[in-house]
């Protein structure tokens, strides 16, 4: 069985372009996350490692869409592997069946990592860059303007801290880190 696999990084990019290039390709089942590739914490792709089966093959447009590090590329491999599945990456023109099928994955999968941090170097030199003009003034705080009083209930006792950062909608570390400024 072939199955597809589709990460995009944000709920608002478009996942068409691969999943046509799946479709071409003749998946049978796709399975498709919406998140950063940082790790490997994806529903989907966890899903997808429990779904294959022996003889499968795991199909990608790319590396990167798959994997962001060699450690986490590799690692995922060998799950699959373990499992006697396939994995193709269709841009890297990358086949595990072949030796060096193997080998390039290696060598891709490390280049991939490469131009991530790349990309982290240029975006942390920019930042710096907008800063010493004054430009860059970081994150806007978030600001909720029923914050002291839903914070003042709970003190009281008559909310918890999971309610009360559900009507705020915030985050515990967000939510304690702001509790503890006032």
């Amino acid at each position: 069985m072939k199955i597809g696999y589709i990460r995009v990084s944000t709920t608002e990019q478009n996942t068409m372009r691969q999943e046509v290039l799946l479709k071409e390709l003749g998946v049978d089942e796709i399975f498709i996350d919406k998140a950063s590739g940082k790790n490997t914490d994806r529903t989907e792709l966890k899903r997808l490692l429990t779904y294959v089966r022996q003889g499968d093959t795991v199909i990608v447009e790319s590396i990167s869409r798959f994997a962001r590090n060699t450690r986490d590329l590799l690692e995922l491999i060998e799950l699959l592997t373990a499992k006697h599945v396939e994995f193709i990456s269709r841009k890297e023109a990358i086949d595990t069946t072949t030796p060096t099928g193997k080998f390039m994955l290696i060598i891709f999968g490390a280049v991939a990592e490469l131009e991530r941090e790349y990309i982290l170097q240029r975006q942390s030199e920019g930042i710096a860059i907008a800063k010493a003009q004054g430009k860059y003034k970081g994150r806007k705080p978030i600001v909720h303007p029923d914050f002291e009083k839903v914070v003042s209930k709970w003190k009281a006792g008559s909310l918890t801290a999971v309610e009360a950062m559900r009507r705020l909608n915030m985050k515990p570390s967000t939510f304690y880190r702001k509790v503890k400024k006032i």
